[in-house]
């Protein structure tokens, strides 16, 4: 037998015994586990949760401004391109509950069926990560790009998932029942395409497990943050920090543009490290317009609390 054979029945093997021993998803001890820096609440199962007021505020973030704060703390495979948003234009941002596909093994499936029979699990295995989500998730499927018999949503399915979550998915594969997925409410998704089929030969190996997003490796309790046809992944211990970093250069921009518009500076004043003089103008400007900014009043005030002109 040749060499590569053995190789695959190892691997089989090991796998299969991976599946007898193990859940579907993680262990609270696991999911803690790999997100360590995390040190705030968690939802029971492990997760993190970010806070919603973090939430919230992260949809006036642009990608440039997150992927800069990412970058800078060493995370840089967090973005992916190349998306279609069901929703063009809108802003997708929640907390990430994974769920993992494969092609079908039909006695892996058995025993994984077995398994999540086991555990309570109700109905066609797609139907699983959907039970499971909780308000300000995002679903968050890798189904490998499968198109004809991939669709592993359609308007029924995402029915569900947009009132159990009030956010749409992001899903790397396609979708079917497009027209009625885009009549949803609020269901901003980022999938890579539909087809009419649904989905076959096909099987969940996981839920809330790491899994790969064409080139990011995404974690549970992770921050979706999507726009236009990009999709970026915040780690949850960098959300704040991506939030108050990403509203202080909205509001340095949005100062900064005003003046061009008026012609008190010119833009090599304004594209570059700024004077003392401008740093003034600046702080004189967030006090007089604090309430008609994009930014909380609250961290308005606290942002002049650390400025000394």
């Amino acid at each position: 037998m040749k060499s590569s054979n053995l190789l695959f029945i190892a691997v089989f093997l090991f796998f299969l015994q991976y599946v007898h021993a193990q859940n579907l998803t993680l262990s609270r001890e696991d999911l803690i586990a790999i997100t360590s820096k995390w040190k705030g609440e968690r939802f029971p199962d492990g997760r993190p949760k970010v806070s919603d007021n973090i939430l919230e505020r992260m949809k006036k973030i642009s990608l440039e401004q997150a992927w800069s704060v990412l970058r800078g703390e060493g995370y840089t495979h967090q973005y992916e391109e190349h998306w279609k948003n069901i929703h063009a234009g809108e802003t997708l941002v929640g907390r990430v509950l994974t769920a993992q596909y494969m092609p079908l093994r039909s006695e892996v499936r058995e025993l994984l069926e077995k398994k999540g029979e086991k555990e309570g699990r109700i109905g066609d295995m797609v139907s699983w990560p959907i039970d499971m989500l909780s308000k300000g998730d995002v679903y968050v499927a890798d189904s490998y790009g499968k198109v004809d018999n991939g669709p592993i949503i359609g308007d029924n399915l995402g029915t569900s998932i947009a009132a159990k979550s009030g956010n749409g998915v992001v899903i790397n594969g396609t979708v079917r029942d497009l027209e009625g997925l885009a009549a949803i409410p609020g269901f901003t998704s980022f999938i890579r395409g539909s087809h009419p089929s649904y989905q076959q030969e096909m099987m969940l190996t996981g839920i809330n497990i790491p899994v790969r997003i064409g080139a990011v490796t995404v974690l549970p309790g992770d921050i979706v943050l999507g726009k236009l046809d990009g999709v970026i992944f915040i780690p949850p211990h960098l959300a704040e920090k991506v939030v108050k970093t990403g509203e202080l250069v909205l509001l340095r921009d949005r100062f900064g543009h005003q003046r061009l518009r008026e012609g008190k500076y010119t833009p090599g004043q304004i594209d570059r490290r700024w004077t003392n003089d401008i740093e003034k103008d600046f702080s004189m400007w967030l006090k007089a317009n604090m309430s008609a900014l994009p930014v909380p009043k609250e961290e308005i005030q606290e942002l002049l609390k650390t400025r000394t002109w």
